[in-house]
């Protein structure tokens, strides 16, 4: 009964999101990928939004019913029918009434099972495509034959373009590159290793503390269109947060942006919470808060990240499982394993499938003394208060099903803030 009352409230959405968009007409950046779909939407918000009348997918509003709600709109009311009953009377009002509308829509775009995009894709025809990165392991692929029937999926959203459109492509990414060949639409490359906006010279920016230095935030150069850019992103870690600022450089540039104006914008905006989020922890530690999801590819940024960091007592990795992974599952956590064991002091991990991330790490010499698993996040929170010590760098992450975040607030260093600070705050997630 709930599925089909879902799948008629869908049916719904989508058609009052196809007549909105019909009476409106928006121009509409479609965002997809496997790896940094929200950072990238909100980057692209953040160099877009001076200048433009534009609205965003919230949070991480990407899925058949996801990008409806942001064409009309309107909130995710859960498992609330009055909820549903508004959201259907507000898209009545745009469809019949003349109301103001944004000018630009921003799209995050994702993929569950087979057929999502390619049915998304019968009545959105985006303006602009922006494609991530995707990675060996992509996330989600667990419902698909391959991951290269994953990737043709997204494919989709290029192929879709309008004629005069433009396709904003990863260099970095061998099958986002080739994406290229699907459209006769123009394309914009980004990257570190081509494209007319490209990067260099990451950094990671740090501050002085009583016990050392920590990381701070990440800077980097730009190329951009042979105007040289240094930009510096604070409050959030990580190479890879390089990419959305550059997807949302590239957007700029076909947008016809000054590099003032692009440089702006991005001073402006902030990573979104729960990927490599910058959090004081207990006894003077640092938390490195990546709980929003996990993919391999993700983590194992996330762990190079933690690796390639200055010491200042000792790292610790907290890591959750990793879900929807299917025939992929055990092969991914035993390789996050085995690097885990070069880039921490202590492993905490969180869940059944993240016995293989303990198993492998033992097995790569991380030592069993070191190696502690739990079965749920905040249990794992509560024990690893006692052990952390100033100047610890603790990164913690894993998928949304596993909330991490429940550790974090178990060792964040003012947890009335958790609301402010944490994903998955919210009511309906407290009932879950």
């Amino acid at each position: 009964m709930k599925n089909t009352v879902k799948k008629i409230i869908v049916s719904i959405l989508q058609f009052e999101a196809r007549q909105v968009i019909n009476k409106y007409k928006p121009k509409i950046i479609a965002v997809t990928g496997s790896v940094g779909k929200t950072s990238t939407k909100d980057a692209i918000f953040s160099v877009l939004s001076p200048s433009r009348h534009i609205r965003k997918s919230e949070k991480s509003f990407n899925s058949e019913i996801g990008v409806p709600l942001t064409i009309l709109g309107c909130d995710n009311a859960w498992n609330n029918p009055i909820g549903w009953l508004s959201n259907i009377m507000h898209g009545l009002s745009l469809i019949i009434s003349k109301n103001e509308y944004p000018d630009w829509l921003v799209l995050e775009v994702g993929a569950d099972r087979p057929g999502d995009i390619k049915s998304l894709t019968g009545w959105l025809k985006p303006d602009l495509t922006v494609v991530t990165r995707f990675g060996k392991t992509p996330v989600h692929v667990e419902y698909f034959k391959n991951r290269e029937d994953l990737i043709q999926e997204k494919a989709y959203l290029v192929r879709a373009l309008r004629r005069d459109g433009k396709a904003i492509l990863n260099y970095d990414d061998e099958d986002v590159r080739a994406f290229g060949e699907y459209t006769e639409s123009s394309k914009i490359f980004y990257g570190f290793d081509g494209g007319v906006i490209k990067a260099s010279h990451y950094h990671v920016l740090t501050e002085q503390t009583g016990k050392g230095n920590f990381p701070a935030g990440i800077g980097f150069f730009v190329d951009y269109a042979g105007t040289p850019l240094a930009l510096e992103l604070f409050g959030s870690l990580g190479k890879h947060h390089v990419y959305p600022a550059l997807a949302a450089l590239a957007v700029g540039y076909a947008q016809g942006l000054s590099p003032e104006e692009v440089q702006a914008g991005l001073r402006a905006h902030v990573p979104p919470l729960g990927r490599m989020h910058l959090i004081d922890g207990i006894k003077g530690s640092l938390i490195i808060d990546d709980t929003y999801n996990a993919s391999p590819v993700a983590t194992i940024e996330a762990l190079h990240t933690l690796q390639t960091l200055e010491k200042v007592t000792r790292k610790i990795a907290m890591l959750g499982d990793m879900m929807e992974l299917g025939a992929h599952s055990s092969e991914a956590h035993r390789e996050i394993g085995a690097l885990a064991a070069h880039s921490c002091d202590i492993l905490v991990a969180v869940g059944v499938r993240s016995r293989r991330i303990a198993e492998a790490a033992m097995d790569e010499g991380l030592s069993e003394k070191n190696v502690y698993q739990f079965d749920e996040a905040q249990e794992a929170g509560v024990f690893i208060q006692n052990l952390i010590m100033e100047g610890d760098i603790i990164l913690v992450k894993g998928s949304q099903s596993i909330r991490m975040e429940q550790a974090v607030k178990e060792i964040m260093l003012e947890p009335e803030d958790a609301g402010k600070l944490l994903v998955r705050q919210d009511e309906e997630w407290s009932k879950r």
